[in-house]
């Protein structure tokens, strides 16, 4: 969340800000937190002239008592404001908790560069690398592939656990472990800590992390648990340290995260959701930092080209876009999406690549200081980037080496983790 005091001292930035993602529902929240605060502010100024009042009337008590003096007018007043004072106290929670609820849905300021735009048709294209295929065959979607190899069972999936859940098989089951493996080698090299997670996470933690007007659209709530299936490693790595100061000494953190990913995916009706590409449940490997403000902006490309390297080296033909206003949500300040090309001659989103800026940090109260003893000087920046998200990836690898035969060449780098499998093909 922003800063309360940037919100007080500068509304028409952060209007502006809002007008930009072109969400103007968010305007009402602001003007209503504004007038909250001014609320909860004018409550504080009455809370501590009261307050004070009280002091001054047990120090005249005391006095009185000592002397041996009557104290009785003075301990009725006495008894009235601190009557007062609790009205007041339970008042000021009140706007307090409010104004929290509000300011958790004013959305974190984007970076200059982003372009503006209403929706993703206004995402600008900022590099290409590869060539698609030349097939002199007309080539057929994955799906359609992996059901004539016997790789997948999207029936029985259905059956058991309902749409968008799969069995995957064999071979298919190599490349999902394979693709995760390669990622967690080239990110180890790179000094990332792995990370695997826990795979549920409270709502508290939840919260400082998500997009609020996402949460139900997205999570899987554990029934009569304060607990949540996790929609991304992201997610966990992000709030480990909570409530936590940390060394500015020994920042960047680099994580390596890999997890399986759950979610709802309520509101995808229109989007693209053939097979493996908007599932339920599928396997990632994510990448989360943990940075000093200065590092945030050179961290964000950093990322970037980690995860191009990916697949660059598995040869897949993919392009970077640059997120528009319109499209980028609440949580990020800047946003790269990758995007693959498909057979269908389509680019579509594999992963991306975010930077929060201090949005999540101060949601979570994770502020650094340079040493033992030294003042906290405030809070991280925070960034998270997909590496590989192995089903979408699956897709891609698919769809853009597949074969006339009907088979797949495996990438070279992932074959010494598949036994030295070359091919998907019919046994």
């Amino acid at each position: 969340m922003l800063d309360i005091k940037l919100i007080r001292e500068t509304p028409s930035l952060i209007r502006e800000n809002i007008k930009k993602r072109n969400d103007f529902e968010k305007l009402k929240f602001l003007e209503e937190l504004l007038k909250v605060d001014t609320k909860w502010r004018k409550m504080q100024t009455e809370l501590n002239q009261l307050r004070q009042k009280r002091n001054q009337l047990s120090l005249e008590v005391a006095k009185l008592k000592k002397s041996g003096k009557p104290a009785k007018k003075q301990l009725t007043e006495a008894r009235k404001i601190d009557s007062l004072v609790k009205k007041s106290e339970k008042k000021s929670t009140e706007l307090e908790t409010k104004e929290k609820s509000l300011l958790m849905n004013i959305p974190n300021l984007l970076h200059e560069s982003v372009p503006v735009g209403k929706d993703d048709s206004d995402n600008v294209e900022i590099r290409k690398w590869g060539n698609p295929p030349k097939f002199d065959f007309k080539p057929k979607d994955h799906l359609t592939i992996l059901q004539e190899l016997d790789l997948i069972d999207v029936e029985r999936g259905a059956k058991i656990a309902g749409e968008r859940f799969y069995y995957l098989k064999n071979e298919l089951v190599l490349l999902d472990i394979a693709l995760q493996k390669f990622a967690l080698d080239v990110l180890r090299k790179k000094n990332f800590t792995i990370i695997s997670p826990p795979l549920m996470i409270r709502r508290k933690p939840y919260e400082g992390v998500i997009d609020l007007s996402d949460f139900e659209m997205v999570t899987y709530k554990i029934e009569n648990e304060d607990s949540y299936l996790i929609a991304t490693s992201e997610h966990p790595m992000a709030s480990m340290f909570i409530d936590e100061i940390l060394d500015a000494g020994k920042l960047p953190i680099m994580f390596a995260g890999v997890s399986p990913c759950f979610r709802k995916e309520v509101g995808a009706h229109g989007k693209y959701t053939k097979g493996l590409f908007r599932m339920h449940h599928f396997n990632k490997v994510e990448q989360f930092v943990f940075c000093l403000p200065e590092q945030s902006w050179k961290l964000h490309e950093e990322l970037q080209r980690n995860c191009e390297l990916l697949y660059q080296s598995l040869g897949l033909h993919y392009r970077v876009v640059n997120v528009c206003t319109g499209d980028i949500g609440n949580i990020a300040a800047k946003k790269y999406d990758t995007e693959v090309w498909m057979a269908d001659k389509q680019f579509r989103e594999v992963g991306s690549n975010s930077n929060c800026t201090d949005y999540q940090a101060r949601r979570l109260r994770i502020r650094f200081k340079e040493g033992e003893g030294k003042p906290v000087k405030g809070f991280v920046h925070t960034l998270n980037n997909t590496a590989l998200a192995t089903s979408r990836t699956m897709i891609a690898i698919i769809e853009q080496f597949q074969q006339k035969d009907g088979s797949v060449v495996i990438p070279k780098v992932l074959r010494p983790y598949m036994f030295g499998i070359e091919k998907l093909e019919k046994k």
